[in-house]
């Protein structure tokens, strides 16, 4: 009990850092969602393009010797700023290749189409930084070392609480929070915002209202690439070792984020985003505790977010934020 509620703060703070990443990719799903009715599975590997991209300008200052002239911020703004980018273009390109041309057809096969342009993304990432680097994995240099350190009081049995948080969780946090509040101002208080939930809303009547839907669409992959380039580009200062295939499990748990909040409810993927992380953190850092050390939370957590999803989907299939929709017809 008493080393429960002395680590309980820094698990929170691990859940909240883990949490926006989720939260960032949770949002790329859940506005392709709200304006094509689909899940667009290829959305992990634009983060994982995103987290690449990222750690190449980190890298390029680094072997350049120009991180040493300028201040850390710099390069990681830059940093951000090409994933963001690059991650956004990647995703239009995707809706005019894979999608685009499927418009109209079953669900079923856009989603097929999407699960294939997953693996294609993999193996295309993995040729194409082998033929550069000689190798697929990713060091990323390490940037803000160090971090906050602060104590919260003691514990009925006289234990300090203490909890630590680096500078590149802060940073996490902070830039998330910016980019979620970006996104709603956006999507609620701009002309292309009003345009992109006029389409997903009836695409039909909204086209018939002289708005492009092909450009409002190709525009939702964009900012949703966007978004998640900047997961991508934060998890490589985070975590500093990147690889294809770090899209997909992140993925599975953004998209278990979205259903959790309420897929095609922003703020409800925000808020699945972050609860998903802090019941991972507080899985990891307790199951083995109640289970007498017969379970190890930190290898079952996995387990306990897809477990978590089909939960979901069995009794609240809307989510916490989401209504139900009734058939158009």
């Amino acid at each position: 009990m008493e080393l429960g509620l002395q680590i309980l703060p820094q698990i929170l703070v691990d859940g909240l850092i883990v949490g926006f990443l989720y939260s960032l990719v949770a949002l790329g799903y859940t506005l392709v969602y709200g304006i094509l009715g689909f899940i667009n599975f290829s959305h992990s590997e634009i983060f994982m393009f995103g987290a690449f991209t990222g750690a190449e300008v980190l890298l390029a200052f680094s072997r350049s010797g120009l991180q040493a002239h300028f201040p850390e911020w710099v390069p990681l703004s830059l940093g951000l700023v090409v994933a963001m980018a690059a991650s956004g273009l990647l995703g239009t390109a995707i809706e005019k290749v894979a999608y685009r041309p499927l418009r109209g057809a079953p669900r079923l096969v856009p989603l097929i189409s999407a699960v294939g342009m997953s693996f294609f993304l993999q193996d295309a990432v993995r040729m194409v930084w082998t033929g550069i680097r000689g190798n697929w994995q990713l060091g990323v240099p390490s940037l803000y070392r160090g971090g906050v350190q602060t104590s919260l009081g003691q514990t009925p049995g006289g234990a300090e609480i203490k909890v630590a948080i680096p500078y590149t969780a802060l940073i996490i946090m902070t830039v998330s929070v910016l980019v979620m509040v970006g996104l709603v101002l956006f999507v609620n208080r701009t002309k292309a915002g009003k345009a992109i939930r006029a389409v997903a809303q009836d695409q039909i009547t909204a086209a018939l209202m002289g708005i492009d839907v092909n450009r409002v669409i190709s525009l939702t992959f964009l900012v949703g690439g966007a978004l998640g380039g900047a997961a991508g580009g934060l998890f490589a200062v985070r975590y500093t070792n990147i690889n294809p295939y770090i899209g997909f499990v992140l993925g599975i748990k953004a998209f278990t984020a979205a259903v959790l909040g309420g897929i095609g409810n922003l703020s409800g993927a925000m808020v699945g985003g972050i609860t998903l992380g802090v019941l991972e953190a507080l899985c990891a850092g307790y199951l083995s505790s109640v289970t007498g050390g017969t379970l190890n939370g930190a290898e079952y957590k996995d387990l306990f977010a897809f477990v978590l999803l089909i939960t979901i989907l069995v009794f609240k299939p809307t989510g916490l934020l989401g209504k139900s929709v009734g058939e158009k017809v």
